[in-house]
């Protein structure tokens, strides 16, 4: 601890002072983002026990091939706009070039509108030939015009969320959809499938939940948007040429992200049945919260990135990107060790219909590992104007997903699945990072990734020993619980007690320094 207290001192203060201050905004608003992804899955994951016990594996199964119809037709409906509005928002308004900020706005919300009409018309065209002769789901044509309300609602929140990450406003943003929106959702669908309105009531109330956000959204860019900006009295500028080209190239990662992210479920719709993919989908659904410390991350360090590269400070850059990233694999270690040891359980939780999904569990939250051991690898590319290396890595990973999935799925079902998307995604990190050092010049792996072994053994070794104890004690879900908060305690114990580099111990340091100040004033409130 001397040497890192020494190496901390040598830095010049001024290096020191900048890197506090980009490490302090990101922690501060990865931490709301943080606790509210944290809520809506502890949330989520209660509720999902609820659906899956009130609607079974089939209606969950119909649900999930209804999504991928709009997703698949919903690629188009955003032109790579809410991910231009990420950079171009922040942008305009650093420079103060408020006439092109209303020009975007007003464009983009315009073309969006007219995207999504066409586009959910479109779903309402092909929706039924594709439920019937494509899934042999003649069930899901009944609620095809709910997930056109879904679609055309998700695709403006998802615009106004990314301007709030513009004006890097994540507080609010995470505030409306999870704090709000989701038990907004929950507690309609909660009332609406006691009457027994069914899978119905449970889509119509995610229509309700995303009308009440987009009210709150649309009210918080109002807010925040500069007054110059709001005024439409003067003509509006046309689209600039970086921001059609950056907009084109977003469009292409998400057709591409599309093919990595749903070609295993549209498969397991056409090779094997509604009920499978819905086991299939609550067993993803539990992966997808293993990166929540990377996507907590991602949200602000996206807009630093581009930030931080324009000015050519590519070492601090590297410094926080390799420290964000060591904290974001500590983060998830304990959590995916869990994970993987208790995956039995966590499936039998959701009933007898989902018990055979644990493998599912296991598969894919050993790629989730490896996705966050590389970092924010794809958003260092995307937002450092490399957008191009990010497409061909993904292309190529898009076809290996599409050719393990024709091969694994018939072979092994939902396992199968399971290993093609975990490939995938471990192919895409690799290639992504290979092209990080080519053009950014800039690793994440340091030295400090070897302190991190000792702890995630002592943590495996630990859940092992509990779940084997107590294997036996009722209700399991407590002996569950109780292993997840022992897995992150033995993992800080450990590590704490092998000692910290400079970097880390400045940010743990200073974390402490904010928490006693808050259990400070809180104490002085009681």
């Amino acid at each position: 601890m001397a040497t890192a207290r020494l190496a901390t001192e040598i830095r010049p203060p001024a290096e020191m002072r900048e890197f506090g201050t980009h490490m302090g905004r990101i922690s501060r608003q990865s931490l709301v983002f943080f606790a509210g992804t944290i809520f809506t899955a502890a949330a989520g994951y209660l509720f999902k026990i609820y659906l899956a016990r009130a609607l079974g594996a089939e209606a969950l199964g119909i649900y999930a091939l209804g999504i991928t119809i709009t997703g698949l037709l919903g690629i188009f409906n955003g032109l790579g706009l809410p991910q231009a509005a990420v950079r171009f928002v922040a942008a305009y308004s650093a420079t103060g070039r408020f006439d092109l900020l209303r020009g975007f706005l007003a464009w983009s919300g315009a073309l969006m509108l007219v995207c999504n009409v066409f586009v959910g018309g479109m779903v309402l065209l092909v929706g039924p030939w594709l439920a019937v002769h494509f899934y042999h789901t003649p069930a899901l044509k009944a609620y095809l015009g709910l997930f056109v309300a879904i679609l055309f609602l998700g695709a403006l929140n998802l615009f106004l969320g990314q301007i709030l990450g513009g004006y890097k406003d994540v507080t609010h943003r995470t505030a409306i959809t999870n704090f709000i929106g989701i038990p907004v959702t929950m507690l309609v669908a909660w009332a609406a499938i006691s009457q027994g309105f069914g899978l119905r009531g449970y889509i119509a109330a995610q229509v309700i939940g995303a009308m009440v956000v987009l009210f709150l959204l649309g009210a918080s860019v109002w807010r925040l948007t500069p007054a110059a900006t709001r005024s439409f009295v003067t003509r509006m500028p046309r689209l600039e040429k970086q921001v059609v080209s950056f907009s084109s190239a977003a469009l292409g990662v998400g057709f591409l992200e599309f093919a990595m992210g749903q070609t295993d479920k549209v498969l397991i719709g056409y090779y094997l049945n509604a009920r499978a993919l819905g086991i299939y989908t609550v067993a993803a659904a539990l992966v997808a919260f293993v990166p929540i410390a990377l996507q907590s991350a991602n949200q602000i360090f996206s807009p630093t990135i581009a930030d931080l590269h324009a000015r050519g400070q590519t070492e601090l850059l590297g410094r926080i990107f390799q420290t964000l990233t060591r904290w974001i694999l500590a983060c998830t270690i304990p959590l995916a060790t869990a994970m993987i040891v208790f995956a039995p359980a966590l499936m039998r939780i959701f009933g007898r219909d989902f018990r055979t999904g644990w493998p599912i569990l296991v598969i894919g939250t050993l790629g989730q590992l490896v996705n966050c051991g590389v970092g924010s690898v794809g958003y260092l590319l995307l937002m450092s104007g490399h957008q191009t290396r990010l497409i061909q890595a993904q292309a190529v990973s898009a076809v290996i997903m599409v050719l393990l999935s024709l091969a694994l799925i018939p072979a092994w079902g939902i396992s199968g699945a399971a290993l093609a998307s975990a490939v995938t995604n471990v192919m895409t990190n690799i290639l992504c990072l290979r092209e990080v050092r080519r053009s950014v010049g800039l690793s994440p792996f340091t030295k400090g990734y070897f302190r991190l072994l000792l702890p995630t053994c002592s943590a495996a070794i630990a859940l092992l020993l509990w779940r084997d104890a107590l294997g036996k004690v009722r209700p399991e879900w407590v002996v569950v619980a109780a292993g997840f908060l022992l897995a992150y305690l033995i993992f800080a114990v450990v590590t704490w007690a092998h000692g910290l580099d400079s970097d880390d111990e400045f940010i743990a340091t200073a974390a402490w320094a904010r928490m006693r100040g808050f259990l400070s004033r809180a104490e002085a409130n009681a």
